[in-house]
């Protein structure tokens, strides 16, 4: 089944209750969240002078951060497992980064006893792609399953 056809295990406003209770980081870095669906998410970096290197490029830490924390929203909207963490993550960065807000566009692979999913940066009101990564993700036991 694609993503697009079953509901999402978890909805925007209630995400948006456990990043702030439980990854303090995504408020650190302004990160919006714009869309959470069944394995898919968007996400959004604001323009920071203080996420700029040399040459006014966005910095590859804060893009690492915006797929990392895009890709675990579209691993909780497809699993409901909160308690997701990832175990490995590739980007590749493809072109400098230009200043203005930056686009995370989430969507889970595979699901299982590990998940595997792809997340694409454009800056907003472009399609060309900026970086892109492959992460996994380990999903643990939760409490109320056996």
């Amino acid at each position: 089944m694609t993503p697009s056809h079953q509901s999402s295990h978890i909805n925007l406003q209630d995400f948006l209750v456990l990043l702030e209770e439980h990854h303090p980081f995504a408020k650190f870095l302004g990160i919006e969240v714009r869309e959470i669906g069944f394995g898919s998410a968007t996400l959004a970096l604001p323009p920071n002078p203080d996420f700029q290197r040399l040459g006014g490029i966005i910095a590859g830490p804060m893009l690492m951060g915006l797929a990392d924390l895009a890709m675990y929203a579209a691993v909780v909207g497809a699993t409901g497992n909160q308690e997701a963490v990832t175990s490995s993550l590739t980007m590749n960065f493809l072109r400098k980064s230009p200043s203005g807000v930056i686009l995370a566009h989430a969507k889970v692979l595979k699901t299982g006893r590990l998940c595997a999913g792809d997340v694409i940066l454009t800056a907003e009101g472009s399609t060309e792609v900026i970086a892109h990564s492959i992460s996994t993700w380990s999903l643990p036991r939760q409490a109320n399953t056996r």
